[in-house]
């Protein structure tokens, strides 16, 4: 990818002739985020490259382009090698980028950060606030979650003569603590074994963290004996396992895992030991080892219905069987899977696991707030995180539930943020882009109580055109009032069928909006729209000017559009499109492709 930096002359519009280009590598996405920025040591342009490790890894990075230097080269900041905490495989970070007013810096996310509970990826999404010295000041998850609540569970491991060899089932239990969230305030595990009778291998509160208690594993040796005993071990496990005295905790979820290579000898004790466990809310999980079985040639259904008689319902969920004890690894991780979601965090119970936290970002008139867009959080429904200096308020389900209207849990709030002012009262904009499919832009306020309150919505006009994906406030007349709300819909079918893409134009009174037409691209598949920008005066009239990417115009080669402002709205006819230039210019202008030369897409995103 290349960005390129257009040089300052005389004229009224702008031109590329003595750009000053610097390039990545294309595969990386270097350009998909831009900003001017200026500190002690000069001017930069400051370029995100959010898939900076391509293919092996995303994690992303911000490069630093000094424009005042002769050369034309960029330096990384290396911030993804500093945030360390969580899981920063591709993470993204650079899909974002805004400046702050803390201490005259910037942040920049990676909204795919990962977190690791139990077996199971989220991804919170990662922040990260930058000095004007380019020095990482501060990682930060908003939506960094508590791996699910208090659980105790009771391993009850068989230890029969039949049980051979012994190696993996120690390897089993090893490998299911690893997939674990193990601590004194998430998961606690005890290990027990039996054959005849049954004895613990350590408690519940034996060890803090997951290392010392896989170590203590490691070394559990095979108790041998002539008898399976089972539904004695799951009484005796019943009755003891989950006692305060052993490390019980009051309200943890109790969970059993059985682990079993043969019928048991006392299964006239399994109608009153059953129904016992379910009294006391206690988790089953059945596991039928079938090795002995299938070494002998001895019929196997018994014991696959025994088992499964010891499982929670429904059995398909709680239940497993494997061929021999060396295949138990291979359902650790489905085990551990189920295990976490006994909590419930699947389909319509997920909040903030998936949320995706920075997915846009912008930092208000308001200097304390920045917002960031969640656009995973509650099933993909979406949200908006206010945050400063002292917390983060993430903006509730409820908030948007009713004017969102989401029904199929694909609204994706937060793809887009900013804000509009009227001059005394700052609102904020969350764009939907999915919306009942048509896409959605919302206008809310906050109240005294610092609760969201809606004040205006406007849908999309067309199913599939991605309204409300790019949000951009103008203020034409520089007088502190957004004079106009530009809304891309990059998606925007034309009647040949082809994605054109349109700009939506809105005024504001109040926080409500009122539409004023729309502009639009002039070639096939061009997503008119993709992105758009605000830019200083270009042609000296003394009103902000628009720019508008259209990265797909041209066969894939990128075009941008110019729009001049006129008193307090723009006009809607362009004043030039890229890439036919004129050769003069009066202001400096950063324009980000992406790709070769032959497949640039100009107008992608730019500053």
């Amino acid at each position: 990818g290349c960005l390129c930096v257009l040089t300052v002359s005389h004229g009224f519009n702008v031109g590329t002739s003595g750009a000053k280009i610097f390039s990545q590598l294309a595969a990386e996405q270097f350009g998909y985020s831009v900003q001017q920025f200026k500190n002690s040591q000069g001017k930069w342009l400051l370029v995100g490259s959010p898939w900076k490790g391509y293919p092996q890894n995303r994690k992303g990075e911000i490069y630093k382009c000094e424009i005042n230097s002769p050369g034309s080269s960029c330096q990384s900041l290396n911030l993804q090698s500093n945030i360390s905490n969580g899981n920063n495989i591709n993470m993204s970070l650079g899909l974002t980028l805004t400046p702050t007013t803390k201490n005259d810096g910037f942040m920049t996310c990676g909204p795919l950060w990962a977190q690791l509970c139990g077996s199971l990826y989220f991804y919170p999404g990662v922040c990260a606030e930058v000095s004007p010295q380019f020095t990482l000041q501060s990682a930060f998850s908003p939506a960094v979650q508590t791996c699910g609540s208090l659980m105790d569970i009771a391993i009850v491991l068989d230890g029969s003569n039949s049980i051979y060899p012994w190696e993996p089932i120690v390897n089993f239990l090893k490998k299911m603590l690893e997939n674990l969230d193990i601590g004194p305030q998430s998961t606690q595990v005890t290990v027990m074994q039996y054959a005849v009778d049954t004895s613990f291998e350590f408690k519940l509160n034996a060890y803090q963290t997951k290392e010392s208690m896989i170590n203590a594993s490691s070394n559990i040796q095979q108790k041998q004996g002539l008898e399976t005993n089972t539904f004695k071990a799951i009484d005796f496990a019943r009755k003891n396992a989950f006692l305060a005295s052993n490390g019980g905790r009051p309200g943890a979820t109790k969970v059993m895992v059985v682990v079993t290579d043969g019928e048991s000898h006392d299964a006239n004790l399994r109608n009153t030991v059953i129904p016992a466990c379910d009294s006391q809310n206690i988790t089953r999980f059945g596991i039928a080892v079938l090795g002995y079985y299938i070494r002998n040639d001895i019929d196997t259904s018994k014991l696959i219905a025994e088992i499964k008689s010891i499982a929670s319902k429904p059995t398909e969920k709680y239940f497993f069987n494997v061929s021999e004890e060396a295949t138990l690894i291979e359902i650790v991780g489905t085990l551990g899977d189920r295990i976490f979601n006994i909590e419930g965090l699947t389909g319509d119970n997920f909040k903030m696991e998936m949320s995706q936290v920075g997915f846009s970002a912008h930092q208000t008139r308001n200097k304390d707030v920045i917002l960031l867009g969640a656009a995973g959080a509650y099933n993909w429904i979406g949200t908006v995180v206010h945050q400063n200096a002292q917390k983060s308020d993430v903006l509730p389900k409820a908030a948007f539930e009713k004017v969102l209207d989401d029904r199929n849990h694909s609204s994706l709030l937060g793809y887009s943020v900013t804000s509009v002012s009227d001059g005394s009262s700052e609102f904020f904009v969350a764009g939907a882009p999915r919306a009942v499919h048509r896409g959605q832009v919302i206008v809310y306020s906050m109240n005294s109580q610092n609760q969201p309150v809606i004040i205006d919505s406007q849908r999309g006009d067309q199913i599939g055109s991605y309204f409300g994906s790019v949000l951009c406030p103008v203020d034409v007349n520089a007088d502190g009032v957004t004079d106009l709300l530009l809304v891309g819909a990059p998606m925007y079918m034309s009647e040949e069928k082809s994605e054109t893409g349109r700009v939506y134009l809105f005024t504001i009174t109040k926080g409500i909006l009122s539409n004023q037409g729309f502009l639009e691209g002039s070639q096939k598949n061009a997503r008119f729209g993709t992105a758009i920008t605000a830019v200083p005066d270009l042609n000296m009239d003394s009103f902000s000017d628009v720019v508008v990417g259209a990265p797909l115009e041209g066969n894939g080669h990128g075009a941008i559009y110019i729009y001049y402002g006129d008193k307090k709205t723009i006009r809607k006819q362009s004043s030039q499109v890229e890439p036919n230039f004129t050769e003069s210019s009066t202001h400096i202008k950063y324009i980000s492709k992406l790709g070769k030369d032959t497949d640039s897409d100009l107008g992608r995103t730019f500053f």
